[in-house]
């Protein structure tokens, strides 16, 4: 996720106070004393939010929110107004601000709104970034996603692997989306005209796989669970592939080195493979992923059942991220469709939670509670979790919690 935040104000000393209240909460802040100093940086692709406040000499904040708008209609600008200007904040909204602040803010009201333009602005860039992807007709753009640098590093080596046109050996976790990542390399290849088959490796004797193999020439096998292909029928697919015509692309979830050490696979099969590797990165390495691949399924369901998409809110997507996705995207999957029809989840008492989501709903509880105990007021509610106020702003942000919501 972007993490830059303009920030524009004339006081020299306020600047300096929000500037530090960004970078403690490890955003990347950049400062300007007016909107002439600022004015080159807004532009469509600019990559992150802007802060500004409104009376300044000269250009004013609406100025500098109606020039970033007409730059970019999407890009978020929040307005710092002065305190009890009902009016002023008033305006802002009208004129198309994100938020507005009344000045002095305290930090964890700052950090919280601007966390939250910068999910906003981080799902526009990716929008727009996947439409360019697909005018071009990259299967990789189209077919996998996610605004992770894991995400664009695995789109990046199925392009790679395509181009090489080498054999490929795909591996991930359970529900990890194998199969899905082996068309992806078919049809980012020269043989996406050609026929792309898929089939189980278990129990596929010697003839099965000829023949398929045979009637595949020109395009690409998928054989999944590649390690349970019978022994046999493993020293006959390396006859095939001296032999050529049709393309392999395998995929496991085992480790195949340990196999090969075991006796249960085939060395010379393994080294064949080895050569193009692709690893599918589980969604507990990429959890800024979770909110993006849910919106999309989200939206692909509710398309399929002919209903309209049910709002996602931040509750929502904090509960997402907080959970451990041992099925992966499969089973992300499966909630975007519980979600989208209305069934929700099992309201029960954790049953079936691994501990790392126990733990993560209750300290999500402790912050809430503490939050509602002192009116809202982060530092005191910091105060009473005995927690620093960089690291209780840090878990507001995590869990998509706003203090002010509590006032």
């Amino acid at each position: 996720m972007t993490r830059r935040v303009l920030l524009v104000d004339d006081d020299a000393a306020v600047r300096e106070a929000l500037g530090q209240t960004l970078e403690l909460a490890d955003l990347d802040a950049v400062t300007a004393g007016s909107f002439v100093e600022c004015k080159e940086l807004i532009e469509p692709a600019f990559d992150g939010v802007v802060v500004s406040d409104i009376r300044m000499p000269g250009r004013d904040g609406f100025h500098l929110l109606d020039y970033a708008h007409r730059q970019d209609p999407e890009l978020p600008v929040i307005l710092l107004t002065g305190e009890g200007d009902i009016p002023m904040a008033v305006r802002a909204m009208a004129a198309g601000a994100f938020d507005f602040l009344e000045k002095p803010c305290a930090p964890g009201d700052l950090t919280a709104v601007v966390e939250r333009a910068l999910r906003t602005r981080t799902l526009v860039l990716e929008n727009r970034r996947l439409k360019a992807e697909l005018e071009t007709g990259d299967a990789a753009a189209r077919m996998l996603f996610g605004i992770s640098r894991k995400a664009d590093g695995l789109r990046a080596r199925c392009r790679v692997a395509a181009r090489a046109g080498t054999d490929v050996l795909i591996s991930g976790a359970p529900g990890s989306g194998i199969s899905k990542v082996a068309e992806v390399v078919h049809l980012c290849s020269n043989r996406s005209k050609g026929p792309f088959e898929k089939r189980s490796a278990a129990g596929l004797d010697r003839a099965a796989l000829g023949e398929f193999w045979r009637g595949c020439a020109a395009g690409t096998v998928f054989l999944d669970e590649i390690c349970q292909l019978p022994k046999d029928s493993q020293l006959s697919l390396i006859d095939l592939l001296e032999e050529g015509g049709a393309r392999l692309i395998a995929g496991t979830v085992r480790d195949l080195a340990k196999e090969v050490e075991s006796g249960a696979f085939s060395a010379e099969l393994f080294y064949r493979l080895e050569v193009m590797q692709i690893h599918i990165p589980a969604l507990a390495e990429r959890p800024e992923d979770i909110p993006v691949l849910f919106r999309h399924y989200v939206a692909q369901a509710a398309e399929q059942a002919g209903l309209e998409p049910p709002e996602i809110t931040e509750e929502v997507v904090s509960a997402l991220i907080a959970r451990d996705w041992p099925g992966n995207t499969r089973a992300l999957m499966s909630a975007a469709m519980r979600f989208a029809l209305g069934l929700g989840e099992s309201e029960d008492s954790g049953e079936g939670l691994g501990l790392t989501e126990r733990m993560a709903q209750v300290e999500r509880s402790l912050l809430v509670e503490a939050l509602k105990r002192t009116g809202g007021q982060a530092s005191a509610a910091a105060q009473a979790l005995k927690l620093p106020r960089k690291t209780f702003y840090d878990k507001l942000a995590k869990y998509g919690i706003r203090a002010e919501d509590y006032r």
